[in-house]
């Protein structure tokens, strides 16, 4: 039977396989090596029929060396570990009446059809007590412990029996018999084929309906099927895709008001007075500029930068300032809400009190408990693994290692910088700009642009190397740290690599947005760096401009490079191995062998899918001044996405031991901290990245007297206020470029900055434009800031972190939790202490009572 899920005898249920290879015919190691690997699976499968399991061995169909061993986890076994692990289950039927909210009509259009995927009905629980038995809702012995629950206590038994003692200290767990490979895997079995249902009647093939009416990219539109994910997966699963599904409804707002930004942007754009003076023949085609870096550039035309500037005006508009503002309201509603929508889940998933309650300790914490200490609030020894001292040891060397690899980021940021600035003078005199600009390729490939583009796929390829070393050493980082619950070990873990992703993926992009172009002195005295290379100016369209060539190409790469790694390699691992098998033999398989053909998740399991969305989520929050489009290609990235990994999930992988969580962990604290980042970076973003500010202040001040000589405010005569004169006679001998004064009488170029002319008495020293721009952009910065972060403060404190309705359930199940299983107990204690109590007075009454004359 190729779809069966029990032993032979067709009634003991398979809850976990084992899978090793037979030592008598294994041949890559030498005879005695052989001999303690099966003298050490023995005495592992003895300690767990033990402990209670019951095993069967059977022999593979396709590869006679391989050996699955089926676990079962009988009744006694079940009830007693649920009580150890405090496992949550069902009293009696929810009797909260649930109101349908107004918005139901709409979203049943876009749920699962009830019909196929049946709703989960909703108990009160409580955690499990065997002398409590009678009170638990038992209909059926068989299904009161669902397939996840019985797996995720099996696993919870093979993670802590011992299979050897060296120096008195126990080795226990099927972790490390992995690791020595003396397993080859351990895994929970999928219920049916993702492609039919199972032959067995009795089987609900749920692997079946979540590929059909989940993972299947017909559903792309549909809302996800939560309860019967995480019924299958566990909780930690369905927390993630019901945070990727509520974050990606929530972009549909964003993206349609991004998309509305950027219409703006394009319907203005031929409105745009600054643009069309750059692109005026007689206004911009007048206007020779300095070179840009030492000797081989060349004097060059400002109407070059026509097409850029009009790119740049789509961008760089007032709408771009109002999408600012919303995005930082955006996201404090997306997390107050998603607090809200998670209070709901850990009441009605049972992981409201999980972390004091079920959270167990790590195996491998256990295993290095040597030391004994005191506990001061129960005043017991107890065992840790460590003392105060060698606690402070690791902590001071763990935050080293992590500030180690941090400036090593850095330093690889620095060297693209300095490439950037050296290969800048390959290019300009490679793509030598005459003054006529008249070649059509110059439009578009400029020096500038040539360097932004090379570094950017060069910091792309230095990214994802980093990524793939520094993954490594933080797992290293962590083991040694030793945390003590895995949820430790994964906010740990998580707070590493989220500090290196930030560094690597932003760094480049903080460069661009506040550093490059910043301090670069003027064409008579240039400032270098290192004392060598000339610091790097913008793009002649501006950094905005390359700050969105930089962010597309990252968050396009890593998006292709991600759907490759994730969802290609196993494909084609999982072909390749269905192939050989097929080539072998024609023989019906059993399911746990077309399982351990599977994909095993990773150590870290959802882990990478987190860190690929916070950064996307740092993407569209921190820059998104910069491209008003992001939240969109963001919206559509995560639909796919979100069907790509159920997809991977049902298909290509194995079945995940089931694991609690209460929340999404570290990330939470993680994006509130980006949240907070990016008000300041996009009103900087505006502030100094962008020309808004300076063009509001020549509009409202520099048009008109005393500064300017229009009679009303406006725009024209923007272009020459901004650029100062440099006098070419001026240059020095290291600057000076080689190509000779060939434009006529013309002694003098332009450069983009607010300086006074030569001949003034405070020559090439800043004006009064300057110091009217900069007090304008701090005094934006300021007041943006405070506004958003008001708001922010308002939204957070009228939302409550949970709805009355999920207090009231709360409320409700303690209530019966009490009434249930304590009044039950005071019954009984008052029914027999009452029993004692009568015989009592009977006693006494009968002492004092007159003797009959």
């Amino acid at each position: 039977k190729p779809d069966s899920l029990f032993f032979n005898d067709g009634q003991r249920r398979i809850d976990f396989v084992l899978v090793y290879e037979d030592e008598s015919k294994k041949m890559t190691h030498k005879r005695s090596d052989r001999k303690k690997q099966k003298r050490k699976r023995q005495v592992y499968e003895s300690n767990l029929i033990n402990n209670g399991l019951q095993l069967e061995a059977t022999r593979s169909v396709l590869d006679e060396k391989l050996i699955f061993v089926k676990v079962h986890a009988p009744w006694e076994v079940l009830c007693m570990y649920a009580e150890v692990m405090h496992i949550k289950l069902p009293l009696q039927p929810n009797d909260l009446k649930t109101r349908d909210s107004a918005f139901n009509w709409f979203s049943r259009l876009f749920r699962v059809d009830e019909n196929i995927i049946k709703p989960e009905q909703e108990f009160f629980t409580a955690p499990f007590q065997k002398e409590h038995l009678s009170n638990f809702y038992i209909q059926d012995k068989d299904t009161f412990f669902n397939p996840a629950t019985r797996s995720r206590i099996v696993h919870f038994i093979l993670s802590r029996v011992e299979y050897a003692t060296k120096n008195n200290v126990k080795k226990f767990g099927i972790n490390k018999l992995l690791d020595t490979g003396i397993y080859k895997a351990a895994f929970p079995l999928h219920d049916s084929s993702f492609r039919h249902l199972s032959t067995d009647p009795d089987c609900p093939s749920e692997r079946y309906l979540l590929y059909r009416e989940w993972a299947h990219p017909k559903n792309i539109f549909k809302l996800q099927p939560l309860d019967f994910i995480r019924k299958y997966y566990g909780e930690k699963i369905g927390i993630y895709f019901a945070w990727l599904g509520f974050y990606t409804n929530m972009l549909i707002v964003a993206a349609v008001v991004g998309v509305g930004c950027f219409l703006y942007g394009c319907l203005t754009k031929d409105n745009c007075t600054w643009s069309q003076e750059v692109c005026d023949p007689n206004i911009g085609g007048n206007i020779i500029m300095c070179p840009q870096c030492d000797k081989v550039c060349t004097y060059w035309n400002l109407t070059i930068t026509c097409e850029s500037s009009k790119k740049l005006c789509i961008f760089d508009s007032f709408g771009t300032l109002v999408f600012a503002v919303f995005m930082g309201i955006w996201v404090t509603l997306f997390l107050e809400f998603w607090k809200r929508r998670q209070a709901e889940l850990e009441y009605e998933w049972d992981t409201v009190e999980y972390l004091e309650q079920e959270e167990q300790v790590r195996p491998e914490y256990e295993a290095r408990c040597t030391h004994v200490v005191m506990n001061e609030i129960t005043q017991q020894e107890e065992h840790v693994p460590y003392t105060a001292c060698g606690k402070c040891i690791r902590m001071t060397f763990c935050t080293s290692a992590v500030f180690f690899w941090i400036l090593l980021i850095i330093a690889s940021v620095i060297g693209i910088i300095v490439y950037r600035l050296s290969v800048f003078l390959v290019f300009s005199a490679m793509l030598s700009q005459h003054i006529s600009g008249t070649e059509t390729i110059l439009k578009y490939l400029t020096p500038q642009t040539a360097t932004s583009v090379t570094a950017s796929l060069i910091s792309f390829i230095v990214i994802m190397v980093l990524n793939v070393i520094y993954e490594k050493v933080a797992i290293l980082i962590t083991d040694f740290e030793l945390p003590r619950t895995q949820t430790d070990y994964e906010n740990s873990l998580t707070t590493k690599m989220f500090l290196f992703q930030f560094v690597n993926y932003y760094s480049s992009c903080f460069y661009i947005a506040f550093f490059k172009g910043r301090f670069v002195g003027h064409p008579g005295n240039p400032v270098y760096w290192l004392g060598k290379y000339r610091n790097e100016e913008c793009d002649p369209g501006g950094c905005l401009l390359e700050l969105t060539t930089q962010l597309a190409i990252i968050v396009g790469g890593k998006a292709i490079w991600n759907n490759i790694q994730e969802v290609l390699l196993p494909w084609v691992k999982n072909l390749i191995g269905r192939y050989c098998a097929a080539t072998r033999s024609e023989k019906v398989v059993p399911r746990w062998e077309q399982d351990y053909h599977l994909q095993p998740i990773g150590k870290l399991g959802l882990f990478y899918e987190y860190l690929e969305m916070v950064i996307q989520f740092g993407f569209v929050t921190l820059f998104v001044a910069s491209f008003p489009l992001a939240p969109l290609l963001a919206l559509i990235n995560n639909m796919l996405e979100i069907r790509l990994d159920a997809w991977k999930l049902t298909t290509q992988f194995r079945r995940m031991v089931t694991q609690k969580a209460q929340d999404i962990g570290a990330w939470q604290p993680i994006m509130q901290g980006i949240a907070i980042l990016a008000v300041v970076t996009n009103a900087m973003i505006i502030a100094f990245t962008s020309d808004m500010i300076p063009r509001l202040v020549y509009y409202w001040s520099f048009s008109v007297p005393p500064y300017g000589s229009h009679s009303s405010h406006t725009m024209k005569g923007y272009i020459n206020s901004t650029l100062s004169v440099f006098n070419i006679s001026d240059f020095k001998n290291a600057s000076k470029p080689f190509s000779p004064s060939w434009f006529g009488n013309q002694t003098t170029c332009r450069y983009r900055d607010f300086r006074y002319p030569p001949g003034h008495q405070h020559q090439y020293e800043h004006n009064i434009y300057y110091w009217h721009v900069i007090a304008a952009k701090l005094a934006f910065i300021i007041v943006m800031e405070h506004v958003i972060y008001f708001v922010k403060f308002i939204i957070s404190y009228v939302i409550p972190d949970v709805s009355q309705k999920t207090k009231s359930k709360v409320k409700r199940e303690k209530y019966v939790t009490q009434k249930l299983l304590h009044e039950n107990d005071l019954k009984v204690v008052k029914k027999t202490m009452g029993k004692i109590a009568d015989k009592i007075f009977k006693g006494v009454d009968s002492a004092f009572r007159p003797k009959a004359e």
